[in-house]
């Protein structure tokens, strides 16, 4: 792969060759025609609809004079990143126990957008090991800005209640 390329390692290869079809003032359709594929595939891939196969890889690769292998090489890093965030998605849930989650598919959460009810729920009924993982997942500033917020709350009503009574 070109040094020039390096940079891009992780960026889907498609959004790479717009930019570099742009820079060399081509246009999509007439790029595609010129490789014997339909404008729809080179459209797709430009816009990160769809991967690279090796052999349109090859093919674009010849076309804008790069080195060998140079768009497969970078949907391979694309395919890389993407599977790490997928791992990176989510807590290991081999730690956390399913009936902390009795009443949704502890499968279906979405742990970056439901990170509050999470943590709540966690941290009332979960377990040190099952703590411990949300504080690896998480991190610890998050979680004591959740908690933060939990405990001021618990006092607010405390104190209205307090308040109420006398």
């Amino acid at each position: 792969m070109t040094p020039s390329f390096e940079k891009y390692k992780g960026i889907h290869p498609g959004i790479i060759l717009d930019r570099e079809l742009k820079k060399r003032n081509i246009k999509k359709r007439p790029f595609a025609l010129s490789l014997k594929e339909y404008p729809q595939i080179i459209n797709d891939v430009s816009k990160g609809k769809r991967s690279l196969t090796p052999s349109l890889s090859i093919k674009i690769d010849s076309a804008l004079n790069l080195e060998e292998g140079t768009m497969l090489v970078l949907q391979a890093y694309y395919e890389i990143k993407k599977e790490k965030l997928l791992l990176d998605d989510k807590p290991d849930l081999k730690v956390l126990r399913k009936a902390l989650f009795w009443d949704t598919n502890i499968n279906q959460i979405d742990w970056k957008v439901q990170y509050k009810a999470v943590i709540e729920r966690v941290f009332e009924r979960g377990s040190k090991d099952e703590k411990a993982e949300l504080e690896r997942f998480y991190g610890q500033s998050k979680i004591l800005e959740v908690l933060g917020n939990a405990a001021s709350n618990m006092d607010k009503k405390n104190t209205s209640s307090d308040l109420e009574s006398t």
